[in-house]
């Protein structure tokens, strides 16, 4: 019956290629830049996470939807990827403490999606060709039309999203009363974060992404963090001029993902589009201060230039990716700063980063001491 129902769609690339398959019956047209991740589980996380916005998911997994959804789950405050496609999409799912359906849940978001896609040949074109700009339509008899839209989709390269998906005013999570005060700027900041910090006896304010050095420090905080987010962290100067403050400070300051990438142009480090970029849940890391191996969840289309890392005074390089040797880590050597490019808080299974949060706790300890 499924079959009979569904119409036709189709995946419009930058460069004219052309995937067919199927509404799953949300109709309409999404733009963004095309990515793929490679996670077996996780695909609400995966929708929500702020750092996906403005970007089209091809989910590697064949079966997307077969355990629902549950509003637990949510990395935000809704979707925020552009539209789905995927292999196999199903419509009934089958878990106890699910909210509802996957196809609901995208309609109540008005979130085009299309299934029936061959989404192997997808993401092989897409690992030779590189990430680029695509449009996901149910609309397919006017091609040239589609094109002309999708000429007018902004590239991610020099695309400023924090905006977007920022917190509009400040706002509190935790307990006033736990014992370390941490500040913590939202480029586009996951939930599970700010879980992992007060599952650390840590109270956090949350502020905008355009937020000043001096907004942060008239709170009194013991530390500051820098979260994750979408596009180019190039046109983030708010951040970098923030993150230059703290340092000049030596204050405690961890970024994860964009804040990674924030903290190395605070520093001079230049930072640059990748062919495809890192998007799953079993990236493997190497920790080159104790010689172990994590394996990672990684979500990021940019990275830091390792030459530059290599080259600077006052950096150290702390983890490596195993795939193809980017900077996975960088700590400074006289400050009390250090970031990832990648994801301690997802936990995709293992557990292997949630140290760095420790880390992080470790270091304001420190300070306190010497205070």
């Amino acid at each position: 019956m499924k079959y009979q129902t569904q119409k036709k769609a189709l995946v419009l690339l930058a460069d004219g290629t052309i995937f067919y398959g199927k509404s799953i019956g949300i109709e309409g047209i999404a733009t963004g830049e095309i990515c793929f991740n490679t996670g077996m589980t996780g695909y609400q996380e995966i929708f929500t996470d702020p750092s996906y916005f403005g970007q089209l998911m091809v989910a590697t997994n064949a079966h997307i939807g077969n355990y629902g959804v549950n509003k637990n789950e949510n990395e935000s405050e809704g979707i925020k990827i552009s539209g789905l496609i995927c292999r196999n999409f199903s419509f009934t799912h089958s878990r106890v403490d699910s909210d509802g359906n996957l196809k609901d849940w995208f309609q109540e978001n008005n979130i085009v999606a299309i299934s029936d896609v061959d989404t192997r040949a997808l993401v092989s074109y897409i690992r030779d060709n590189g990430a680029m700009n695509a449009i996901i339509s149910t609309q397919t008899n006017n091609i040239d039309a589609l094109k002309e839209q999708l000429a007018k989709t902004p590239n991610m390269e020099g695309l400023e999203l924090a905006s977007k998906v920022s917190t509009k005013e400040p706002y509190f999570i935790g307990n006033e009363n736990a014992t370390y005060k941490i500040a913590a700027l939202d480029i586009g900041i996951k939930k599970n974060i700010l879980r992992n910090f007060v599952k650390r006896d840590a109270y956090i304010k949350v502020f905008p992404y355009d937020a000043k050095f001096e907004e942060l420090e008239a709170w009194n905080p013991d530390g500051y963090f820098i979260s994750n987010g979408p596009g180019d962290p190039e046109p983030l100067e708010d951040a970098q001029n923030l993150a230059k403050e703290i340092i000049k400070r030596n204050l405690p300051l961890f970024g994860i993902c964009l804040g990674h990438q924030v903290i190395a142009l605070a520093n001079g480090i230049s930072t640059y589009k990748m062919h495809n970029g890192h998007r799953g849940i079993n990236h493997p890391v190497k920790n080159l201060i104790t010689g172990k191996g994590e394996i990672t969840s990684q979500n990021h289309g940019f990275a830091i230039n390792r030459e530059e890392t290599e080259a600077h005074a006052d950096i150290e390089i702390t983890h490596v990716h195993l795939n193809d040797h980017t900077v996975a880590g960088i700590r400074m050597k006289d400050k009390n700063v250090f970031s990832v490019q990648y994801h301690p808080e997802a936990s995709p299974g293992p557990h292997d980063a949630e140290y760095l949060f420790d880390q992080f706790i470790e270091n304001i300890k420190k300070v306190q001491v010497e205070a």
